[in-house]
């Protein structure tokens, strides 16, 4: 099975012609966040579209900067991670999108004991699979991937404590652009891309019971 997540995408859909024989190679597509720049249902669903052209099976979540109505709009869409799980064979992939609480008062913002409720809620029918992805739009508190340039952390704890009891073996996050790379808490590789805009993408193939992530730029 082949994965090719993205996310902080913000509309910049072009850049997936870049991507395109990656894409169209893909067993499932995830969106992790931020698909538009403060857009509701008609932007999210030119994103959806738009990877749907090179990738059929496309699972997303909205980010901080969509509007609260998307949530609705990717169920209905019958797309949506938030709070939900879709399973693939030996693959569970579940998630939660928005982000933890901010200064500047997004549309999609949460204090952390409802992204902590919308984690356990995404993971409770999961089946014990041999292979568990977490999709996260907000990024786990104090590791490489949540700095702001001034070196400040800026993640949520309760992701932090989720990722650390429930161990996924692969967290995809995104939300601080400023810190894409790769990550550590127990045995759960995290991994933030960075906005798609600057090329970030991740690819994860699970075979024979192992999974292998990259974190590639265009």
């Amino acid at each position: 099975m082949k994965i090719v997540s993205f996310g902080d995408i913000h509309m910049a859909t072009a850049h997936m012609e870049t991507i395109s024989a990656e894409l169209a190679s893909a067993d499932v597509v995830l969106l992790s966040g931020d698909l538009t720049n403060f857009g509701g249902p008609r932007a999210v669903r030119q994103v959806i579209r738009a990877a749907q052209t090179y990738c059929p099976t496309v699972r997303a979540l909205p980010g901080n900067l969509d509007q609260p109505e998307t949530i609705a709009f990717l169920q209905t869409e019958q797309v949506s991670l938030h709070g939900e799980h879709q399973c693939y064979g030996e693959v569970a992939i579940y998630g939660c999108g928005g982000s933890n609480l901010t200064p500047f008062q997004t549309p999609l913002e949460y204090p952390d004991e409802i992204l902590w409720q919308t984690l356990q809620q995404a993971v409770a029918d999961v089946p014990p699979t041999p292979c568990q992805i977490m999709v996260c739009h907000t990024p786990p508190y104090a590791t490489q991937l949540d700095r702001l340039v001034d070196g400040r952390p800026v993640g949520s704890p309760a992701v932090r404590q989720f990722i650390a009891e429930k161990q996924p073996h692969l967290c995809i996050t995104g939300h601080i652009h400023e810190s894409p790379g790769v990550d550590m808490i127990g045995r759960t590789k995290i991994l933030n891309a960075g906005p798609f805009a600057a090329g970030g993408y991740i690819v994860a193939r699970y075979e024979d019971g192992v999974l292998d992530t990259e974190l590639r730029f265009m």
